[in-house]
């Protein structure tokens, strides 16, 4: 599924020659595109989605998929998710990126020259244009499909590419509103025009609206296993709209009560109505497998295999937290650890859990040394192409406890913290930790929130529930950056955008928070 070759057909020829070069908004596609010699059957619409998965990896990885990793690496969801205002100390020198992300200094990140900044350009974390690829070619797309006439595509087909094309678009919104606020919305095809930033909390609703429109149209799971979770399935569509609407309840706290009874909703659509039959918390014995990728537990994820010339490099969180023998002999230790304080936090010295042994090893886990080691991603392959030997394993985007623990918040602040805890404490019994119990609302939220920190270390979920429950301006939160509510207001929790974003749309306003 992930050949090259596929990605090609859409990428090179179809899509990409005039977009987000003069106008990061807008779409002047060949005319074959909108005629008869491309949109014609099954297989071009096999062909162009396959595409729509490339452009979002191309947009959160390797921005040239065509030059060295060595020259080419973007490390996406480590830097923005996982090392934002993390408790985590740097251990080598040359490496400034880690002081400056976990302060929070995002300007001197973005402006860096010289040292690491050559291989990484720090600034494609300040633009949009490649999001907007993707969610401009999900657009036509969209617009497409229902128009062709093939007795071989059936209406399930249809329903299916479709909802696959909605799920790329409205996954690219998401990250961008975690990323920059507010941001221009469209989803009509060929768009030729410009565009004004949109108030995130409506894009979001936007998004949450298409979703309901498409999702049911995704299957629950695919009988080819390499498909599983790299492709859209109807689960990862529910997580996502879960993700969604937790947002907007933090954003828009007036309505936050019919947020919360959306996600609470949508848990109950995947466990009842067809999540169980296709997805399960896999047992932490098999923990290569649930990272290595396509497994049952995954829900979506962007697939790496060595033998198809895909390779994250440095860019994988993972390369931050292995050393010999999961890395080259010579790298003897590892380039972060978090702070003590935050693993005696997460992992009690006097409390079972099997993560401590499946996913770290519990002699030097709270070190705070460079013997700290995660053992998730000990997938791992040679790659004389490469500067060490790197892990193999997918970057996972959402699995299923997200759906849980979600959902478990979700209920928490409706008062309904039975049903809550009976969903937190199935992620807990996987791992063989002890049941949470009913301690009242408050701790409910703080246990539920430090289990999304166990579960899901180095899986870029950090930063955004730091941000999302506000823990950012909680001085009584012991873990990471912190800043006063007015900082936090003012947009200090975005990055900032571009000034090439204006070049022809000008009604673009930056985030002026970094510009002051």
């Amino acid at each position: 599924m992930m050949k090259k070759t596929l990605y090609i057909v859409l990428t090179g020829a179809l899509l990409l020659g005039n977009l987000g070069c003069k106008k990061f908004l807008s779409l002047n596609p060949p005319s074959d595109l909108s005629g008869n010699n491309f949109w014609r059957n099954k297989s071009d619409v096999e062909r162009y989605t396959n595409g729509l998965y490339e452009l979002f990896r191309e947009a959160v990885f390797r921005p040239d998929m065509t030059a060295p990793i060595s020259q080419n690496n973007f490390a996406f969801f480590a830097w923005s998710g996982d090392l934002r205002g993390a408790p985590v100390i740097g251990t080598q020198s040359g490496r400034e990126y880690f002081a400056l992300l976990t302060q929070n200094d995002v300007n001197r990140v973005v402006n860096w020259s010289g040292g690491w900044a050559t291989t990484f350009n720090p600034k494609r974390l300040t633009q949009w244009d490649r999001f907007f690829k993707t969610i401009a070619s999900a657009n036509i797309a969209i617009d497409r499909i229902p128009t062709i006439d093939d007795p071989s595509m059936s209406d399930a087909d249809k329903a299916r590419y479709l909802g696959e094309a909605a799920f790329m678009r409205n996954v690219c919104y998401f990250f961008m509103v975690r990323l920059y606020g507010d941001v221009p919305y469209y989803t009509v095809p060929y768009y030729n025009g410009s565009l004004k930033r949109q108030p995130m909390a409506e894009v979001l609703k936007s998004c949450s609206a298409d979703l309901d429109v498409y999702r049911k149209g995704l299957p629950w799971t695919y009988d080819n296993p390499a498909l599983l979770a790299v492709r859209a399935m109807r689960g990862s569509a529910i997580v996502l709209q879960m993700h969604i609407n937790m947002w907007l309840a933090a954003f828009d706290e007036v309505n936050q009560e019919a947020y919360y009874r959306k996600v609470d909703a949508l848990g109950d659509e995947l466990w009842n109505e067809g999540g169980k039959q296709a997805y399960e918390l896999l047992p932490l014995t098999r923990t290569k497998e649930i990272f290595k990728g396509r497994s049952r537990e995954g829900l979506f994820e962007i697939p790496q295999n060595i033998n198809y010339g895909e390779s994250f490099g440095w860019s994988a969180f993972a390369d931050n937290v292995l050393y010999a023998p999961y890395k080259r002999a010579g790298i003897n230790d590892s380039y972060i650890y978090y702070i003590p304080d935050f693993m005696y936090e997460l992992y009690p010295q006097d409390k079972a859990d099997l993560r401590k042994t499946a996913w770290f090893n519990p002699a030097t886990m709270y070190s705070g040394t460079g013997k700290f080691i995660m053992l998730k991603y000990a997938n791992v392959y040679a790659n004389e192409n490469a500067e060490d030997v790197n892990p193999d394993d997918n970057q996972i985007v959402f699995r299923l406890p997200d759906v849980n623990l979600l959902q478990a918040e979700a209920l928490t602040h409706l008062g309904d913290r039975a049903k809550a805890l009976r969903l937190v404490n199935e992620v807990r019994a996987r791992a063989g930790a002890e049941p949470f119990l009913d301690e009242g609302e408050e701790q409910v939220l703080d246990n539920i929130f430090f289990e999304r920190c166990r579960e899901f270390m180095g899986e870029a979920q950090y930063w955004y529930d730091v941000v999302r429950t506000k823990r950012i301006t909680d001085l009584q939160y012991r873990y990471g950056f912190h800043c006063s509510t007015e900082q936090f207001k003012a947009g200090a929790w975005t990055w900032p955008i571009d000034p090439a974003a204006r070049t022809n749309n000008p009604d673009i306003v930056l985030n002026q928070y970094w510009l002051n």
